[in-house]
């Protein structure tokens, strides 16, 4: 111990200071990667390295908890041990500048090939990445030294691949660069850094925004009419150089969506085209995003003319109410997905969800929009330091300021542990105990109940601060005005002021409002809750107002109100709840599907009224217990079918709610709704088998299966979907028939059954339908029989089936029936899937079936994200063949598509291909989960509520339906062309 303490005491850098304690896993496993390191460390050359590991000090036991929690920080340990090694001699800052010394000097090296610099750019990134990992865990760094050294790694290696670029244009005589020394001086190309980057607040794993523009006037520049083209193909290299993957990982994922009308503009823009674009055309929202722009790489100095020359547009001295209007836009966005009561920890999204970073920055950003061009000193680009400002001019009190400043760099701190777990690009905290205790570790806490506890009371802190803010802030609102509804006729202040809220048609509107007051409905005929009523009445058409949906949010509110029983207490909890006043507002003027829901069964609406239902996830178990509850006492047949009914359509409606309020995001509903579809129709189908055998008894050694096919069997369904089953049965051989009082043959008897089944499930009733059920992914479709024999089923799978019907194959999944058969089918499933195939022709196939399904089922419009080409179908055809040809690497075999497009093989697919695909699946699915969820049809661009326009964007991370239309196209380009280069043979 001795020796150990001795040696301690003689180390110098930064393994001379004693790490933070943190608390690992699994002790164990903790050990096991410290000798692994240490052997690693011997074989290259790290020999005190090796001896510290071999030792019991608070370094290798801290090194061990890092190992044992980031398989991250793990590998890149791993795969270079010399970054621990370096720490010896040099503190992390001192390695850090190296780093950045050594990115800095690359573009100069001699004989430098593109590929060389990509290699070299990765490997720098990725130990001062692993060091600015090891710094936050180790208390070394707090949140905002590790935002800052996130920043710089940044921006060293964009102007790195920008230098490197420069010099190698002018090498081929494309560019006349005055000084090669100094590459980016008057070169004309100017790369501005937008958003977290821009601000100097960059997350462990994020991406990075650019703008990138051209300065036709440069010295550097030698044929202004060749120019543009000259720098959109540097720009392109730009972004391959930082963010393809390759066998060293990469740079920085980059984003060029935030430049001028991205949609139709190439990716690099003359600098007098884009001022251009900012005052004639340029929205309130990229106004604000200018408020982070700081030139970063290239020509410098012309960046920074470019930003003072748009300080005007940026920072207006008045505001008009055009500005009013898309500042309270914004704020639509933020409580886009707000609810109330608790708030939930597990599966929250730290950035997007309720309390999260995300307000912090807003209301920031906000105040920066109204006075930034009266006060100066809100000009500055960083959240913590603006909120400084507003407190020294008196907007907020210094506890508010603060305090939001202590939960911002708290949740920030979370946000670096969710991503250093595996370096993913993800806000959302773990849904299970391991997970929660993981990121608690992570950051020093002893486990994740503590975690819990200080992360519920930060968000509290900051909704409270947050709700406080906009309530002492200077009013955008210029008052509500006269709001008379007695007598018969119509007031004109009433129809000045209904109009004025957005209201179209103020006359018929102030008639309904009318009818309220005079109690025509159960809801509204008592005083008292007339009286609620009339007091929540100008907080109502508030919210309906700002839904820009007016008319129709107030009469589905009407059609809602009166079917409602009673008043009373909704009325008492919207005034008491602003929160879900906005919420319901949001339902009537953004989601015809939710509304119409709520006005069949109003008592859907009571599942909001419980504080705790929204922090509750709605995983199997959850929904399982709820629905044995639902069902307990109901005995005759006809009421079980109506109480599921009822349970499935409120539970559809609290998971959308909980979708919609960010509680739960597109993949958990996907598979909450799946669950919900499971469950529901497993009961449905044992209850029909109760009622079928009182009449026609059982098939003795009968046993009946339901595999889930499509969405179902994927567990990606939305609130709108179908589902595709098949019925599969076995019995004794020898039996002819069943034993009850009306005997039939097996087949009849199991047909007869499913047609049973389909009549419970799908037929229209006083209570609804559960759901439309389609089995035409049985074996010959709809010219075969309703139910298969399981030998039938293995027969004509292994000798008939088509290429199609064994890529609809991959998603299938048991879901209920016999558990002894279901086993048996899900062992059939895995040995049919696992058949030796020819890949061409697999690949023939699938692409063939892509073909025909464009020239029979062409996509409306860029929104049909199913079946544009690089839409949902051509991901689903890459991952069926990927598993068909056994190219994925999943154990066990995964059925959602996104799981299986993680997991492809690397000589299918590799990493960049993959990660690409997964991203394009997460965005589709992230639009298609709200959209389904809130039209009962197919969106339509030019006639979206804008309230939906909200949610779609506020999904999507993105500021405007331009922009996401761009990526969307983007995107699907991109998955095209990995569907052609991965299956057309």
């Amino acid at each position: 111990m001795e020796g150990t303490q001795n040696r301690q005491a003689r180390r110098t850098g930064w393994f001379s200071i004693p790490p933070r304690q943190l608390f690992v896993l699994d002790e164990e496993h903790a050990r096991d990667e410290t000798r692994t390191l240490a052997e690693n460390a011997e074989e290259q050359d790290c020999p005190r390295l090796a001896q510290l590991l071999a030792e019991d000090g608070p370094s290798t036991r801290f090194l061990g908890a890092v190992f044992d929690l980031s398989p991250y920080l793990r590998d890149c340990a791993r795969r270079d041990p010399q970054a621990l090694e370096h720490l010896f001699d040099q503190t992390l800052e001192e390695r850090l500048a190296a780093l950045t010394a050594a990115i800095e000097a690359a573009p100069f090296a001699e004989e430098n090939s593109e590929g060389a610099m990509m290699a070299l750019l990765r490997r720098l990134k990725r130990e001062g990445h692993f060091l600015i990992g090891l710094g936050a865990m180790s208390g070394e760094a707090g949140a905002e030294k590790t935002v800052e050294r996130l920043s710089t790694l940044a921006c060293i290696c964009v102007r790195a691949a920008v230098d490197f670029l420069l010099l190698d244009a002018h090498r081929q005589g494309k560019l006349a660069l005055p000084d090669p020394a100094r590459p980016s001086q008057g070169c004309g190309w100017i790369v501005l850094a937008m958003g977290k980057l821009g601000a100097g607040e960059l997350n462990f794993s994020s991406d990075i925004d650019l703008i990138v523009l051209i300065d036709p006037n440069a010295p550097a520049i030698t044929d202004p009419v060749d120019a543009p083209d000259v720098f959109v193909r540097l720009t392109r290299r730009l972004v391959r150089l930082l963010q393809d993957r390759t066998e060293d990982g990469y740079v920085f994922r980059t984003d060029l969506r935030l430049r001028p009308d991205p949609g139709s503009t190439p990716l690099a823009i003359p600098v007098e085209a884009a001022l251009h674009y900012y005052e004639s055309r340029g929205q309130n929202w990229e106004r604000a995003a200018m408020i982070k722009a700081r030139a970063i790489a290239g020509d410098i100095a012309a960046g920074e003319n470019f930003l003072r020359e748009l300080q005007p547009y940026v920072w207006r001295k008045y505001l008009d109410y055009a500005a009013i209007a898309d500042v309270h836009s914004i704020k639509r966005q933020i409580h886009a997905h707000k609810g109330h009561g608790e708030v939930t920890v597990r599966g929250h999204n730290v950035k997007l969800g309720r309390g999260g970073i995300r307000e912090i920055e807003f209301f920031v950003q906000t105040q920066q929009l109204i006075a930034g061009g009266r006060f100066p000193e809100l000009r500055g680009r960083g959240t913590v330091e603006m909120l400084g400002q507003l407190s020294e001019l008196g907007w907020i009190d210094e506890e508010a300021a603060s305090g939001l400043a202590e939960q911002y760099w708290f949740l920030r701190d979370v946000e670096h542990a969710i991503q250093m777990v595996d370096d993913e690009q993800t806000h959302i905290l773990p849904e299970d105990d391991e997970g929660l205790d993981r990121i608690g570790r992570m950051l020093g806490m002893a486990d994740g109940k503590v975690f819990a506890e200080a992360f519920r009371k930060a968000l509290h802190l900051v909704e409270r601060h947050y709700a406080a803010l906009f309530e002492t802030a200077p009013q955008l609102s210029r008052g509500v005005g006269n709001l008379v509804f007695t007598g018969d006729g119509d007031d004109p202040g009433t129809l000045e002021t209904l109009s004025g809220l957005g209201f179209e048609r103020a006359s018929d509107i102030g008639r309904v409002i009318r009818g309220w007051h005079f109690g025509r409905y159960r809801a509204t005929q008592s005083a008292e809750a007339r009286e609620r009523l009339t007091e929540l009445t100008p907080a109502l058409l508030e919210a309906f107002g700002r839904t820009r949906r007016a008319d129709e949010a107030l009469l589905r509110f009407d059609e809602f109100l009166s079917g409602l029983p009673a008043g009373i207490q909704l009325f008492s909890l919207l005034q008491s709840n602003p929160r879900l006043l906005e919420l319901l507002a949001t339902i009537m003027g953004a989601a015809p599907r939710l509304a119409a829901i709520i006005t069949r069964r109003p008592h859907v609406f009571d599942g909001l009224l419980d504080p705790h239902l929204l922090s509750e996830l709605p995983n199997r178990a959850y929904l399982s217990e709820r629905l044995e509850t639902f069902l307990a006492g109901g005995r005759a047949f006809e009421e079980v079918l109506d109480r599921l009914r009822i349970f499935a359509a409120e539970q559809k409606f609290l998971i959308g709610m909980r979708l919609l309020t960010g509680g739960i995001d597109a993949e958990r509903a996907g598979k909450a709704f799946s669950d919900l579809a499971d469950l529901t129709i497993a009961a449905a189908f044992d209850a029909v088998s109760e009622e079928f055998a009182l009449t026609h008894g059982r098939v003795p050694g009968g046993r009946a299966a339901i595999l889930g096919m499509g969405k179902l069997g994927s567990r990606e369904l939305t609130a709108g979907s179908d589902v595709d089953l098949i019925l599969l049965y076995d019995h004794s051989a020898d039996i002819e028939e069943s034993d009850g009082g009306r005997p039939l043959a097996p087949s009849q008897y199991y047909a007869r059954l499913t047609q049973r089944l389909i009549s419970a499930v799908s037929a229209p009733t006083a209570e609804g339908v559960l759901y439309e059920l389609d089995l035409r992914l049985r074996p010959s479709g709809n010219k075969g029989p309703v139910a298969t024999h399981i030998e039938a089923f293995r027969k004509y799978q292994r000798s008939d089936a088509w290429t199609w019907e064994h890529m609809a194959l991959t998603r299938a999944r048991p879901i209920g029936g016999d558990e002894s058969l279901c086993g048996q089918v899900s062992d059939e499933v895995e040995q049919i899937i696992g058949m030796q195939r020819d890949m061409p022709t697999l690949r023939k196939d699938a692409v063939k079936m892509r073909h025909l399904i464009e020239e029979e089922k062409p996509p409306r419009d860029i929104w049909d994200l199913k079946l544009i080409p690089g839409g949902i179908i051509d991901l689903e055809f890459v991952a069926q063949i990927s598993v068909l040809s056994g190219k994925c690497t999943a154990e066990p075999r995964p059925t959602r598509t996104d799981t299986i497009l993680a997991n492809l093989a690397p000589d299918f697919a590799d990493r960049q291909t993959s990660d690409d695909l997964v991203a394009a699946h997460r965005l589709y699915m992230s639009l298609t989960q709200i959209v389904r969820l809130c039209l009962t049809g197919p969106l339509d661009p030019d006639d979206v509520p804008p309230g939906l326009a909200d949610l779609i964007l506020r999904t999507a991370d993105l500021p405007e339906l331009s922009v996401l239309e761009a990526h969307v196209k983007e995107t699907a380009a991109q998955v095209r062309a990995h569907f052609e280069r991965l299956l057309c043979p």
